[in-house]
């Protein structure tokens, strides 16, 4: 029987997260925060479309005091929507955002520690207990500044992110992503601020809801219980993408756990709303569809039986209601049944979930994130060029990210990656490594095709 998880409340401006409200959908910009008019214009259709909170990334002290004149403008034209700032690696920044921003995100991973360099770090325990004290050094007057002016915070933990620090100590595992994310939070309770939603987030389905439950679990022990912002980061574009996010947010949504919901998909930013609103929607319905399958199962095999009438629905829904069952490996297999639509799309329903909970693979996967401020390129039409060259490539994992701050890490499963390196430069990754760097944009996904097929000897 579907029940949420209880949490306490959370303010962000005019709302509530957590606690007995809805849980909220949002979703974030990908203009230049510096392009007042641009950030105003697409926050309106972001909030038309039903975003009940706009985040924009605010890499700098500039994008971060322009968060102010976004703000005003929205406000001045009848949208009060909350607004969100997203920081990484300048912990200054947050601290002018909290003065203009109802929320400021910030990034364990980076937020004190630096970028992530995959170097293996030994600390003794003393060490690392003063690595600690640096992080609260950083935090206490970035909280005292939130509190003065009433600004939420989200702890946002990207497995992308991770620093070397955490890495070094506790690998590249999910009680070393809820410990990135537990650090932070035990400053925060300290220091008795209560404003609080924490997410973790990877582009690996299994990675993500398996963390996100040791942290319930671990916040639970420590007498803890903030709101949780739920997405499958990186998720990609399309079916893929809608797919992939409904079988992750949709796994932890059906056994109660999540207060917020951000579905992002490497589209313009306002078509994650009714995704995201279809998932939410959808909880009660999925989570009975999930008993009566997980009782039906034989043979290593989930037998669904929908009645879905629209095939966006019928995605959306068979991947969350069968999200848990696959990721938890109680089945291996997946059988659709829907009337009104061909055996044909069904099965390919079925492999693309499979394939979304890392059961199977049965055709290319693209890890490709949905664009911010901080986009130097145009990801969109990148992305079809690369999928076009290399559909056929069945099982391969290509990861097409707009910039480096989840970039190689978050393409840690994935087996070549190009990621933007500044304006108009590309650097190509091998898994973790590196093969080019700064290549002009105009010349970076032939370049990227050729050392595929040579690689691959096709």
């Amino acid at each position: 029987m579907y029940q949420r998880r209880q949490s306490s409340e959370t303010r962000v401006g005019q709302i509530g997260i957590g606690g007995s409200n809805p849980i909220r959908i949002q979703s974030m910009g990908t203009v230049d925060t510096n392009n007042t008019e641009g950030c105003v214009a697409q926050a309106k259709r972001i909030i038309d479309a039903g975003g009940e909170l706009v985040r924009f990334t605010t890499q700098g002290i500039r994008e971060a005091e322009n968060m102010k004149n976004i703000s005003a403008q929205l406000k001045a034209d009848g949208y009060p929507t909350p607004l969100v700032a997203d920081v990484h690696f300048t912990a200054h920044t947050a601290d002018v955002a909290a003065l203009y921003c109802e929320k400021v995100r910030i990034n364990p991973g980076n937020y004190v520690d630096p970028g992530r360099t995959f170097k293996h770090l030994e600390y003794t325990d003393e060490e690392y207990a003063e690595e600690l004290k640096k992080i609260e050094k950083k935090l206490v007057p970035f909280l005292n500044i939130c509190k003065e002016h009433h600004t939420a915070v989200r702890i946002g933990v990207n497995h992308g992110s991770l620093s070397d620090r955490i890495m070094s100590r506790y690998g590249d595992t999910p009680e070393g992503i809820v410990e990135s994310c537990m650090e932070f939070l035990r400053i925060f309770k300290r220091e008795q601020f209560n404003d609080v939603v924490i997410s973790i987030k990877a582009s690996n389905t299994v990675v993500m809801v398996t963390t996100v439950r040791l942290l319930v679990q671990t916040m639970d022990k420590e007498g803890m219980h903030y709101p949780l912002h739920l997405g499958v980061t990186e998720a990609g574009e399309g079916e893929d993408g809608r797919i992939k996010s409904a079988v992750g947010i949709g796994a932890l949504l059906t056994e109660g756990i999540g207060d917020t919901v951000r579905v992002s998909l490497s589209e313009e930013p306002e078509y994650e709303i009714p995704v995201a609103r279809k998932l939410v929607d959808s909880i009660a319905e999925c989570a009975a569809l999930r008993e009566q399958a997980e009782a039906g199962i034989k043979d290593d095999t989930i037998t669904l039986e929908m009645h879905e009438t629209d095939w966006e629905s019928l995605q959306l829904k068979a991947a969350m209601a069968v999200g848990a069952l696959l990721i938890d490996k109680k089945a291996h297999q997946l059988v659709i049944r829907n009337e009104g639509f061909s055996t044909e799309k069904l099965v390919e329903l079925a492999d693309g979930i499979l394939q979304a909970a890392r059961i199977k693979f049965t055709k290319t996967e693209y890890i490709s994130c949905p664009g911010c401020g901080r986009t130097l390129y145009n990801l969109q039409e990148t992305i079809a060029r690369i999928k076009a060259a290399t559909k056929d490539m069945v099982g391969l994992k290509i990861g097409i990210m707009g910039c480096i701050v989840n970039g190689p890490g978050e393409m840690a499963d994935a087996d070549y990656g190009y990621v933007g390196a500044g304006r108009g430069k590309i650097s190509l990754y091998k898994a973790k490594e590196c093969i080019e760097k700064n290549i002009p944009e105009e010349e970076a996904v032939d370049r990227l095709i050729d050392f595929i097929r040579k690689d691959r000897g096709l």
